[in-house]
């Protein structure tokens, strides 16, 4: 098999009724099966071409993950408030695209709890679950608090990051999976240590802008049949060609035996890939 050369995107991925992740590559139009090709020897093919993931014009360097650079300073998706959505200026009236922010920052949005390298505390909107977990390669998820806007849930989540990590370890992360643990009690244990904060966001924002949840946690499994002992990290830019047998996936990344990719790292560079 070999496929048309097109604009690499992130993974898609389905969680089964059995918690078992299965991917899918989109390459152009393509969208290459993953699950099955494990096992197999593969080569991803870049061809030195970067169209930016918004516009589509051609762009020498990738910026936050497939944008060109003047897209990348002026797309909302693309402003720090995004990777800190407790500095949310909407309501200074200087959102890049406050038509964009509406649809997407002022919706329902989860406060997790997760085991990706180690427990963490994260935050994704509601469309977003579980697709949000499995980039994160998280074994295990719990949703703690449903809220009404993005900025309600970046000011939970940095109250919860005084006790817990809001990042996972990537390199321990594709190294294994985390211990099993109870999310469940780790929530009973976090959420009385916030109170006098949710307190003071229902306050500020509304009764209902804070919602405690009780859901069940979250099982999911990777499709990996072998951890990488020693991290080596393949790079398009380093090297056009990434060939090896596929071992495994988890999060954004592809295992093989010559060393792991950030698929999601190269979004938008024009590649193709073949079943050797």
């Amino acid at each position: 098999m070999q496929t048309e050369i097109g604009a690499l995107k992130k993974m898609m991925a389905q969680l089964d009724a059995e918690g078992k992740v299965h991917y899918q590559l989109p390459i152009g139009d393509q969208l290459v099966p993953l699950n099955e090709l494990i096992g197999k020897s593969l080569t991803l093919t870049y061809h030195q071409h970067i169209s930016c993931s918004h516009c589509g014009r051609k762009t020498k360097k990738s910026f936050s993950q497939g944008y060109c650079y003047p897209c990348m300073q002026k797309l909302a998706q693309c402003d720090m408030c995004i990777m800190k959505p407790e500095t949310c200026h909407f309501e200074q009236g200087t959102c890049r695209e406050p038509e964009w922010g509406e649809k997407n920052c002022f919706i329902p949005h989860y406060v997790y709890l997760a085991n990706t390298s180690g427990l963490k505390v994260g935050i994704t909107r509601h469309t977003q679950i579980p697709t949000r977990w499995i980039d994160q390669g998280a074994t295990q998820a719990l949703p703690i608090f449903k809220v009404n806007t993005r900025l309600q849930s970046g000011l939970v989540e940095i109250a919860l990051a005084e006790f817990v990590a809001d990042k996972t370890n990537w390199r321990t992360m594709l190294k294994g999976n985390a211990e099993p643990m109870d999310l469940t009690e780790k929530a009973q244990e976090l959420i009385p240590k916030i109170s006098e904060k949710l307190d003071g966001l229902r306050l500020k924002f509304g009764e209902d802008s804070v919602e405690q949840l009780s859901e069940s946690i979250v099982e999911l499994n990777f499709p990996v049949e072998q951890f990488p002992t020693k991290i080596t990290s393949h790079n398009f830019d380093k090297n056009p060609e990434v060939s090896g047998t596929l071992v495994g996936i988890k999060g954004q990344y592809l295992f093989f035996d010559t060393g792991v990719i950030n698929i999601r790292k190269f979004s938008s560079y024009h590649i193709d890939l073949s079943v050797n």
